[in-house]
C-alpha cells in the first residue's frame, strides 16, 4: 500500500514566537507527521516558544541551527524539549531518513566546505537504505536559483555532498528573499522553505508481511 508522510518545514524565525505559534497551528490543522526547522530560529532577545509551540501541539520536531543560533543553543533545545538536533546526526520516521548540518560557512560555529561534505556523507550513510532521504541544512547550496538573488552566499560543500549523495530532498533557508524558491541538483529537489513554512508530502510503498 502507499504511505503518505507529511512535513511542515520552516526556517529563519529569528525569535518570532508569534510566527512559531502560527506555524504550530498550521502543523496541527494540516495533521503533519513531522516539523522540520532549518535554522536561524533564535534572536538575541527571544528564544522562548520557538520549539515549545510545536511540542505543545504534540508534533515531532527535528531541526538544525543557523549561523545566528550556535550549536550550544541547539544542543540545549534538543535536551530541553526532547527533539532531534540533526547536526552531524540522522533520524528515521517510518521509512523517511533525515540527516543534516547546522550553521553555515559564516557566523557562529562556521565550518569549512570540506568539513560540510564529510558531515553530510556520514549522516547519509546511516539512512541510505530508507525509501525517502532528506538532507536538512540552514545554508543553501551554491549554483541554484537563489544565487540570482544573492550571489556568493551558497555553500560549495553542501552542493558537492548533494551531487555525490543525491538525496530526494534538501530543505534549507538562510536567504530570506528566496523563500518559496525551488530548484533541482540532479534528482534532488531543493526547497528554500522560509519563515512562512512549506508543506511537503512524500509518498512511498509500504509492504506488510
Amino acid at each position: 500500500m502507499d504511505k503518505k508522510f507529511k512535513i511542515l518545514a520552516a526556517s529563519d524565525l529569528h525569535g518570532d514566537s508569534n510566527q512559531a505559534l502560527r506555524l504550530a497551528e498550521k502543523a496541527e490543522k494540516e495533521n503533519v507527521d513531522l516539523v522540520v526547522l532549518c535554522g536561524d530560529l533564535s534572536s538575541p532577545l527571544q528564544t522562548k516558544g520557538i520549539i515549545k509551540s510545536f511540542k505543545d501541539k504534540g508534533k515531532r520536531v527535528v531541526f538544525v541551527t543557523g549561523n545566528h543560533d550556535g550549536l550550544v543553543l541547539g544542543n540545549f533545545w534538543a535536551e530541553l524539549y526532547q527533539v532531534k538536533h540533526l547536526h552531524a546526526k540522522s533520524t528515521i520516521y517510518y521509512d523517511v531518513g533525515l540527516f543534516g548540518i547546522s550553521g553555515a560557512n559564516i557566523g557562529l560555529d562556521a565550518w569549512h566546505e570540506d568539513e560540510a561534505v564529510e558531515i553530510l556523507k556520514n549522516g547519509f550513510y546511516t539512512i541510505k537504505d530508507c525509501k525517502k532521504k532528506i538532507m536538512v541544512s540552514h545554508i543553501h547550496p551554491e549554483g541554484t536559483i537563489v544565487d540570482k538573488i544573492e550571489p556568493g552566499f551558497g555553500s560549495s560543500g553542501i552542493r558537492k555532498a548533494i551531487e555525490k549523495l543525491q538525496p530526494d530532498i534538501l530543505l534549507c533557508g538562510h536567504i530570506h528573499q528566496a523563500e518559496g524558491m525551488e530548484d533541482f541538483i540532479g534528482k534532488t529537489k531543493v526547497f528554500n522553505v522560509g519563515r512562512n513554512g512549506k508543506i511537503i508530502e512524500l509518498w512511498f510503498k509500504v509492504t506488510f508481511i
